[in-house]
């Protein structure tokens, strides 16, 4: 069985050797982060509260942010620009529709920005933003608020809690 060293920043390594362990993928992990579009504007941080955990791989968050923690070590901190591809996907058209006013409930007055819910022919329900409104219509957009946006990501790896291995 492998003993955890203690390292000198106070992290643990668990590897039991004097490397400093490093995130890969099956590692689940602690991060802090604060998400900023490309001009600083921040839209999420986890530094007011507790660090967001992991498994590398699992495809729970973007791909870019997954990527990005791979190969730091305990107590590393960057900055990883993360492409629109990478992040939330691009901005798709088709996923942007005109609805009658009349389709509405009356007691439903929309407003630009409001999120709403529509279900599908199929019976799914999808979650919409109002983008514009007009005499007749107004435009709902089903994509990810953060589609089509290049994101920055401040990153700092807290912990690695490495995979278990059967004895």
């Amino acid at each position: 069985m492998a003993q955890a060293n203690q390292e000198t920043d106070g992290t643990v390594n668990a590897q039991g050797n004097d490397e400093l362990a490093k995130a890969r993928e099956g590692d689940t992990v602690k991060v802090h982060y604060t998400a900023k579009l490309e001009d600083g504007t921040v839209f999420d941080s986890s530094i007011m509260r507790e660090p967001l955990e992991f498994t590398i791989g699992e495809g729970l968050l973007i791909p870019g942010f997954e990527r990005a923690v791979i190969g730091m070590c305990p107590g590393e901190s960057k900055t990883e620009e993360i492409s629109s591809e990478r992040a939330y996907g691009p901005h798709r058209e088709e996923m942007v529709l005109d609805v009658d006013k009349n389709q509405f409930p009356p007691e439903l007055e929309p407003e630009v920005g409001q999120q709403l819910q529509i279900r599908q022919a199929n019976g799914l329900v999808t979650e919409v933003i109002v983008t514009d409104i007009n005499d007749s219509q107004v435009t709902l957009d089903a994509n990810h608020p953060l589609a089509g946006k290049d994101l920055v990501f401040d990153i700092q790896l807290v912990e690695i809690n490495e995979p278990q291995t059967a004895d």
